[in-house]
């Protein structure tokens, strides 16, 4: 076995990312697929009574973005945007809701924090994106 293939590149097969990468990303998104579709999809179907539009849109988009994953596991870089969706929006949440509250001392012991508490997988998430990758095919258009 050799214990160096996971960092070598897989040029063949994956346009040169390395199969940590690869692996990494089927990872996240099986666990995306695994725990947040099932609990987006418990509350839609649970749900009794007139919903809050707002609160409706985010159950809505939990249940649809996890769903997608499932077609990342088997093209993990033609999904990659699915992935820069979830960095984006659990980045935004950090900084304009549970930062705040964290700085008043305030985010432990909430639902907020317990939210909190599970998006802090979020450095591990960005350490399997391939961004050399991303960089030459989402902004500069090429591969």
């Amino acid at each position: 076995m050799n214990l160096a293939y996971p960092f070598k590149t897989d040029s063949l097969r994956f346009e040169g990312v390395r199969p940590i990468h690869i692996w990494g990303l089927r990872l996240f998104y099986f666990l995306m697929a695994a725990f947040v579709t099932t609990d987006a999809w418990r509350e839609l179907l649970a749900h009794q009574g007139p919903w809050d539009p707002l609160h409706a849109v985010a159950v809505c988009v939990w249940a649809t973005y996890p769903a997608l994953a499932g077609f990342g596991i088997l093209h993990p870089l033609r999904w990659l945007p699915l992935m820069f969706f979830t960095i984006g929006y659990k980045t935004l949440w950090l900084a304009f809701v549970a930062l705040p509250l964290w700085q008043t001392g305030a985010l432990w012991g909430t639902q907020t924090g317990a939210i909190a508490g599970s998006f802090l997988a979020l450095p591990l998430l960005a350490a399997v994106i391939p961004w050399g990758y991303a960089w030459r095919t989402y902004v500069l258009g090429s591969r």
